[in-house]
């Protein structure tokens, strides 16, 4: 059964020099309330694996405006200007990955595979540096597996055993990324008794699951 603690206790798990994954989409799906913890706890040169850098004061973008992090791992960052401006001051490395290949190296990491081979890319500056296959006739780019130290999601039901149903679009690059770290926190909506998430609706298993981040238990601000 995974450990119930507050929001301050799960920023507490991520220490200075770690790679964490964020889930969701332009914010929505991100787990404020960690995230300001984590803010307040203030750890720094971490490296963020995330879809974007949501918007300036919003979801991950407090981490990237509170000078957090050191390199961004992510599909596109057109949303928050304080990325493109720290990219071009050299405060923030910046690495961009095509959106699939973005969710698939995540995926390899989570199920142990040894990567992956896609034409996206081939040609281009996303190219530079990778293994060439042909197969088929055809040429494709190996991609390797993405994983991190750490991953901070959000459910909107998260029972005590950390089973988790997510509600909408909040889903998005949470599922696979609550394979693909070694310390897994879901910050919950609702905490919910054993057996009233039904079982087919249950999205990720407890197993993946380390903490349960109960905002109602600690500060909360979004």
């Amino acid at each position: 059964m995974a450990k119930i603690i507050t929001v301050d206790e799960a920023a507490e798990q991520i220490k200075d020099g770690m790679s964490i994954m964020v889930g969701g989409f332009m914010g929505c799906g991100n787990p404020h309330a960690v995230i300001d913890a984590l803010v307040r706890r203030n750890a720094r040169n971490l490296t963020l694996i995330c879809n974007d850098g949501a918007w300036p004061g919003f979801g991950v973008g407090k981490l990237i405006t509170n000078g957090q992090i050191k390199k961004l791992i992510a599909t596109h960052v057109g949303l928050n200007k304080e990325v493109g401006q720290k990219m071009n001051s050299g405060e923030l490395e910046v690495q961009l990955i095509p959106q699939g290949t973005f969710a698939e190296r995540i995926r390899c990491g989570g199920n142990g595979m040894g990567g992956f081979l896609t034409p996206t890319g081939f040609g281009t500056i996303i190219a530079e540096g990778k293994q060439v296959i042909n197969t088929n006739g055809r040429d494709y780019l190996l991609e390797l597996p993405l994983r991190a130290d750490a991953a901070l999601i959000i459910g909107y039901k998260v029972d005590r055993s950390g089973n988790v149903w997510y509600r909408g679009t909040t889903r998005t690059f949470n599922v696979v990324m609550a394979t693909a770290a070694d310390l897994v926190i879901v910050e919950a909506d609702h905490i919910v008794e054993l057996g009233e998430i039904e079982p087919e609706n249950v999205v990720t298993q407890g197993i993946f699951i380390d903490y349960i981040a109960d905002p109602s238990r600690g500060w909360r601000t979004i």
